[in-house]
């Protein structure tokens, strides 16, 4: 894989990262405005109210998003030092961020969030293109 698709799954890594960062800003008075314009932005039109639950699921997510950000960094690091051998590394990891993409999405667009499942789209986009553009999951590589 090229320099230039390595960096774009680091930024891509550091990005999600980032978000799971602002999610996690919902666990707390002080750090919650970012979530509130991210709601703004995706929400349905219903009233938003921090409920002690709420507040909870959403630091919750942060937390777990910035954790998957750091393990495809980590995964990217390993399939890179793998070179031609990683394609099961990659096949596994693409398999994961469909998963999540299915599921996420439908969720989304089942309760009204539909405009998330777009921002999913650009997400899927984002790594796929370096994966698919490589033949990193088998085959050529770039």
């Amino acid at each position: 894989m090229s320099s230039f698709w390595r960096g774009w799954l680091n930024v891509w890594g550091w990005l999600v990262i980032v978000f799971g960062l602002v999610l996690a800003g919902g666990g707390l008075d002080a750090t919650d405005g970012p979530v509130e314009m991210l709601y703004g932005v995706l929400g349905n039109g219903a009233a938003f109210d921090w409920t002690p639950h709420l507040r909870f699921s959403v630091a919750l997510m942060g937390a777990v998003t910035m954790g998957w950000g750091l393990t495809f960094l980590a995964t990217f690091m390993a399939a890179h030092r793998l070179g031609d051998q990683a394609a099961p590394v990659w096949r596994l990891a693409t398999a994961g961020v469909l998963l999540w993409f299915v599921v996420d999405s439908a969720l989304s667009v089942a309760t009204g969030f539909w405009l998330n499942a777009v921002s999913n789209t650009g997400l899927l986009v984002g790594y796929l293109a370096p994966v698919l553009a490589t033949g990193a999951m088998g085959g050529r590589r770039a």
